[in-house]
């Protein structure tokens, strides 16, 4: 039984030969795999497949660029993107670049791939027969100039055919499990289907003609503003919420935009609104599942880096030089996984609002100087020029903890030592204004290209298209968090050729004599 042709491209086989298996025990047979894409674009040029399935990550051409490819060949067929969880931003990218169906994180739910792979195909068979029905609407009216003389009979034949559509369609509306609704530019219900009625607990007689602002939240975004300055034909809105009238329940939404494309001179658009709930219980579930997993890994970690030790100090007896080559290599192998680890775990704690800060009152000299001692014997062997320019009383004191102020500093100063030239210069900055204190870090580097601006303080941004780094690529991430919740604020200013300069602004950070000698405090952020 043929259920549809699909290709499938990955350039690992395993993960190929994992999706050949769990097809064909669904019964799918008309399957095609490619472990390089440009092979797969040269079938697609010969055959018209149902679903595409794609991974993001492949040498020679991603997955972005082999759907955008894929979709000038076939616009209406699904596509569907392989995404690992660390490549969630790419996914969101290829929805509204490309205009994928959907996209599947890596390891995969058997049963939800399935699903996701047959109302793919569904979809495009729906979509196609819709195609047909308008190619055959255009036909019609042809038809109708070339027949006039039979124009009642063949108005009455297709107005038929019509209404059939409508109906149908009309069913596919009002039974969709998702929220679907038409507003106009300033955000104006025109049309609504019942599980938007049901999200929200009001009736359409009552939702039509009100704005959606009334039902619809978003923490950043003014929906009215968005939907009435966009130029974009498609919007995806994550972390949005609706308040049902009745029963007070906040719903966690996504929703999709598409702007209605016709003559009209007012912009229209369509937005399919989808519950979140249980996918946010499962994010929940998983970042729980991680944290567990590597908080359980220190203990192994931590005693292989104690017991490598203890060979290499010579207490449990001596060493050949090969021996202790081999041990230096295994403990920092242990101890950069290590760190890797504990950087995870802080992570999480900050993603799930989990971090507890210890405020302190302590003097920000001596803070600085601790970090610029140690990290000064970095700056000398690049020949660097390092320095403090610090304006403040010596004895200033600030209220902040002090542990993850430390991390905040010694990621500024060893990103600028690592990406600074040799023979560079390096400035630490402090100054005060009443109570804030603004920290800043300068170099006269090479500066950050515009195309990496937007990702910098995102997760495992690691370095820039000019210098790659080797570390985790969580140190700005991590330095933007513990401002924030700090309350302050963290950026940057730089200019390609010329250097960089990162800055952190601490409100209400320095301690007037009176208040120095608090006691400390922990807050939960």
């Amino acid at each position: 039984m043929n259920l549809g042709k699909i290709v499938v491209v990955d350039d690992e086989e395993n993960i190929t030969s994992s999706i050949r298996v769990l097809l064909s025990l669904e019964g799918f047979s008309d399957i095609h795999f490619f472990n390089n894409p440009k092979l797969a674009l040269e079938f697609l040029e010969k055959e018209e497949p149902d679903l595409i399935i794609s991974d993001f990550l492949m040498p020679d051409m991603n997955g972005l660029e082999f759907l955008s490819k894929a979709k000038e060949l076939y616009p209406e067929v699904s596509k569907i993107l392989l995404t690992a969880y660390a490549d969630k931003e790419n996914a969101i990218r290829a929805i509204n670049e490309v205009g994928i169906y959907r996209y599947i994180e890596k390891p995969w739910d058997n049963d939800d791939f399935i699903i996701t792979i047959k109302n793919g195909i569904e979809r495009s068979h729906l979509i196609g027969e819709l195609k047909n029905k308008i190619t055959e609407l255009d036909k019609a009216k042809k038809e109708l100039e070339k027949y006039s003389k039979n124009l009642e009979e063949l108005v009455a034949e297709k107005t038929k055919d019509l209404s059939i559509k409508n109906a149908q369609l009309s069913g596919i509306i009002t039974y969709c499990a998702d929220g679907i609704i038409l507003a106009d530019e300033n955000g104006f219900l025109r049309q609504t289907n019942p599980s938007f009625e049901n999200m929200t607990g009001i009736s359409e007689t009552n939702l039509i003609n009100s704005n959606i602002e009334k039902y619809v939240s978003h923490k950043t975004i003014n929906l009215k503003e968005l939907l009435k300055n966009t130029d974009e034909t498609e919007i995806l809105l994550r972390d949005c919420h609706i308040i049902n009238e009745l029963s007070g329940k906040s719903t966690p939404v996504d929703i999709n935009f598409a702007r209605i494309t016709d003559d009209s001179e007012e912009k229209r658009f369509i937005g399919v609104v989808r519950d979140v709930t249980e996918q946010k219980k499962s994010d929940a579930l998983r970042n729980d599942f991680i944290a567990t997993l590597t908080h359980d890994l220190r203990t192994p970690l931590l005693a292989a880096i104690q017991t490598i030790g203890y060979f290499i100090d010579g207490t449990l007896g001596e060493l050949t030089d090969k021996q202790r080559l081999l041990l230096e290599t295994m403990l920092k192998s242990n101890e950069d996984l290590l760190g890797l680890v504990n950087a995870l775990l802080e992570v999480y704690k900050y993603d799930a609002k989990k971090l507890v800060l210890c405020k302190t009152d302590f003097v920000l000299r001596d803070l600085i100087n601790q970090v610029y001692h140690e990290l000064k014997p970095l700056a000398e062997k690049k020949e660097q020029e390092f320095v403090i320019n610090y304006e403040p009383d010596e004895n200033t004191v600030i209220d902040a903890d002090r542990h993850e102020i430390r991390r905040v500093i010694c990621n500024l100063c060893g990103n600028a030592i690592n990406y600074t030239p040799a023979k560079g210069k390096i400035e630490i900055n402090v100054t005060e204004n009443g109570e804030n204190l603004l920290f800043s870090v300068s170099d006269n580097g090479n500066g950050i290209p515009e195309e990496d601006v937007p990702n910098l303080f995102e997760r495992f941004s690691q370095g820039t298209s000019q210098k790659r780094s080797s570390g985790t690529g969580l140190g700005l991430y991590l330095s933007r968090q513990i401002i924030e919740a700090h309350g302050g604020k963290i950026w940057f200013e730089s200019k390609l050729n010329k250097g960089s300069e990162f800055l952190f602004l601490l409100p209400d950070a320095i301690k007037t004599k009176k208040e120095r000698g608090l006691n400390d405090k922990c807050t939960v952020n």
